[in-house]
C-alpha cells in the first residue's frame, strides 16, 4: 500500500448518473427513454419477432420532454437502453423578470432564479395572466439530464 493521499475532485451531484440502464423489452408506454441523447416520454412501443436466429426488436416512438419533438428508435429487446432520471418539483412563483426569467421559492426558503419562462404559448399566457392578477401560483419544474423546464401550473388562490 502507498502512503500518499489521493485527492478526488468532488462534483456537486456526487457523480450521480443522469441515466440508468433498463432492458428495452421492459420499457412500456408512458415510460421514459433516451433517444439521440434526449430524454423522451414513450408514446408507442411495438415489438417485432424476427427470423429464426434474429433478435426480437422494440420500436419506440417517443416525444422529447423538453422540446416536444417526436423521435423514434429500434432496439433489440434483449439490449439495454438508457432511461433518464426524471424529477418533478413544485416551486412557488415569486416574480417574473423583464428578460423572461422566473424567480421561484424553494421548499427550504431559498430562491431559484435560473429558470426561463416556458416556450409553450398556452402555459406562458396562463403564468403571465395569473401573475398579473396577483394569484399565488405554484409551478411544476421537470428536470432530467441536466435540463430543467416549467411543465405545469397550479393556482393556490389569491395572495393575502
Amino acid at each position: 500500500m502507498s502512503d500518499e493521499e489521493h485527492h478526488f475532485e468532488s462534483k456537486a451531484d456526487a457523480g450521480a448518473s443522469k441515466t440508468y440502464p433498463q432492458q428495452a423489452g421492459t420499457i412500456r408506454k408512458n415510460g421514459y427513454i433516451v433517444i439521440k441523447s434526449r430524454p423522451c416520454k414513450v408514446v408507442e412501443v411495438s415489438t417485432s419477432k424476427t427470423g429464426k436466429h434474429g433478435h426480437a426488436k422494440c420500436h419506440f416512438v417517443a416525444i422529447d420532454i423538453f422540446n416536444g419533438k417526436k423521435l423514434e428508435d429500434i432496439v433489440p429487446s434483449s439490449h439495454n437502453c438508457d432511461v433518464p432520471h426524471v424529477n418533478r418539483t413544485d416551486y412557488q412563483l415569486i416574480d417574473i423578470s423583464e428578460d423572461g426569467f422566473v424567480s421561484l421559492l424553494t421548499e427550504n426558503g431559498n430562491t431559484k432564479d435560473d429558470l426561463r419562462l416556458p416556450t409553450d404559448e398556452n402555459l406562458l399566457s396562463q403564468i403571465k395572466d395569473g401573475f398579473g392578477e396577483g394569484k399565488d401560483l405554484v409551478v411544476s419544474v421537470m428536470s432530467a439530464m441536466g435540463e430543467e423546464q416549467i411543465c405545469a401550473l397550479k393556482d393556490i388562490g389569491p395572495k393575502n
